[in-house]
């Protein structure tokens, strides 16, 4: 299948080339020409994520170079089962997507990356994997390309905008994965990365890759999970799931918004945003208008311009009808506060307050009426965010292993001024 770039200049690419370049040439972002079309029965006898998983990306990866390894690549990327469970009310859940080896649900995009490249032909240069992250990105990329001959990861996040223990895992890797602190916000961090990215004199003495949802090779794993928790529902009682995501740069939602396009069996989808409303405005009828980030308690949705918006438009470019599609709304730290609360003293849950936004959205959606089956999506482990949660709840919250072998381990990260000269002068270093 031919991948496009959304702004239509570059030629159109295979997708071993897309996951491997990140960004198209014209500085756009790829999709795929067109999508498949599926029914649940097409899924018969594929019960286990990575079955679901392999059966979904099969088409894109039709004629592929990496056709050959999509089922080992899969089988990698989608071990970990994640549990769809009932959450508080009649008809509610919640989508654990956190207990992989980072306790974030960017676990999935990214092992299927770091798998995908390295079953493709390099030469004789390191690849050079940068990635942007407000908090979760970066440790999954960095666990999941930790050691792998012939890359090296720089993970480039805002410095004093990120949890303690988020800090923390970013900086634990060493070895072929280098933490960069840098003097700005997530927006600033990404605008590093996609300048370098778009350097094509650059890339000929570095050798570049990206691992932020900008790359199709972390976007269309993350379609496996909802494809897996609606089937599951569907063939328990032949209802469509409704998710409420929270959402930041956008990818994990619209990786929602694709699988349910395909035909999977997925009601409607919500946007939770937090303070960081550009979408919430679009969808309630203004103009989409990036701005610049605020701080909030859910840091990992600090973004002010989502990049993946760009591929929402280039799917539906009529506003209207992509409002008729999609809704989003944006939810405070006090409510952040309220809902994580109310959570634990009602239902003796404990969120994070990623997830504590998706909460507060289906609150007021089921005040407002809303029918039908809805699962919340929860992004991260509360155990992540300990300062936030743990004074609101009273107790202490348990590390899962993965995570707290993770911060047994030393951490450093380098101070890196937002400048892409300074950058690409430190990536220059062997």
């Amino acid at each position: 299948m031919r991948m496009l770039s959304t702004r239509g200049i570059a030629p159109a690419a295979s997708i071993s080339d897309a996951i491997a370049a990140g960004l198209a040439p014209d500085g756009g972002l790829y999709m795929p020409a067109s999508l498949p079309s599926f029914t649940p029965a097409d899924f018969d006898g594929a019960d286990t994520l990575a079955q679901v998983a392999q059966r979904l990306l099969r088409p894109f990866f039709a004629g592929d170079a990496l056709e050959g390894e999509l089922a080992a690549i899969c089988a990698t990327a989608f071990a970990v089962e994640p549990p769809l469970r009932t959450f508080g009310e009649a008809n509610d859940y919640i989508l654990e997507l956190f207990h992989g080896a980072t306790a974030a649900f960017k676990d999935y995009g990214a092992s299927f990356l770091a798998a995908a490249l390295a079953a493709l032909p390099r030469g004789d240069r390191p690849l050079t994997i940068l990635v942007a992250t407000s908090g979760d990105t970066g440790a999954a990329v960095g666990a999941a390309f930790h050691h792998k001959p012939g890359m090296r990861v720089a993970i480039l996040y805002p410095d004093g905008r990120v949890s303690p223990r988020q800090a923390h895992q970013l900086g634990c890797f060493g070895d072929n994965v280098r933490a960069l602190r840098v003097d700005g916000s997530f927006d600033d961090c990404q605008k590093l990365v996609k300048t370098l990215l778009s350097d094509a004199a650059f890339k000929q003495d570095v050798p570049l890759g990206s691992a932020n949802s900008i790359s199709l090779g972390r976007l269309l794993p993350q379609m496996a999970y909802y494809a897996h928790a609606a089937l599951g529902h569907w063939r328990a009682g032949r209802r469509a799931l409704n998710f409420v995501v929270p959402t930041g740069n956008l990818g994990n939602a619209l990786a929602c918004f694709l699988t349910r396009s395909m035909g999977l069996p997925i009601g409607r989808l919500v946007l939770a945003n937090n303070a960081n409303d550009v979408l919430a405005r679009f969808f309630e009828g203004g103009d989409y208008a990036p701005q610049a980030s605020r701080t909030t308690l859910a840091n990992a949705m600090d973004v002010g311009a989502p990049s993946n918006f760009e591929r929402l438009q280039w799917l539906e470019p009529d506003a209207a009808r992509l409002r008729a599609e999609l809704s989003a709304e944006s939810v405070s730290d006090d409510e952040i506060r309220a809902t994580i609360v109310d959570a634990f003293q009602r239902h003796g849950e404990i969120v994070c307050p990623h997830t504590a936004c998706a909460v507060r959205v289906l609150q007021r959606l089921r005040a407002r009426g809303a029918v039908g089956d809805w699962a919340v999506v929860a992004t991260a482990h509360p155990a992540k965010f300990p300062e936030v949660v743990e004074p609101l709840i009273g107790r202490e919250i348990p590390l899962p292993p993965a995570l707290a072998a993770m911060l047994a381990r030393p951490s450093h990260a380098q101070p890196l001024a937002g400048d892409a000269r300074a950058l690409g002068d430190l990536l220059r270093v062997p």
